[in-house]
């Protein structure tokens, strides 16, 4: 199928970042969300595995072929 390309994940901010440390917020900037129920779709690469681990209660992550 699309061997050699590389894996995707779809990030969707399910939590509010009200009341969150500066930390978290600023992590969810930088994955691309502002809003809640916002998606995005992300390399799934190191860098961002370990964004997604300092807001996982705060996002779903998806499988995207």
């Amino acid at each position: 199928m699309n061997d050699g390309a590389a894996k995707r994940v779809k990030v969707t901010q399910t939590g509010s970042p009200i009341r969150r440390p500066k930390v978290q917020r600023e992590t969810l900037i930088g994955l691309g969300l502002n809003k809640m129920n916002r998606s995005r779709i992300l390399e799934d690469t190191p860098a961002v595995r370990g964004m997604i681990a300092k807001v996982r209660h705060m996002v779903r992550v998806e499988e995207v072929e």
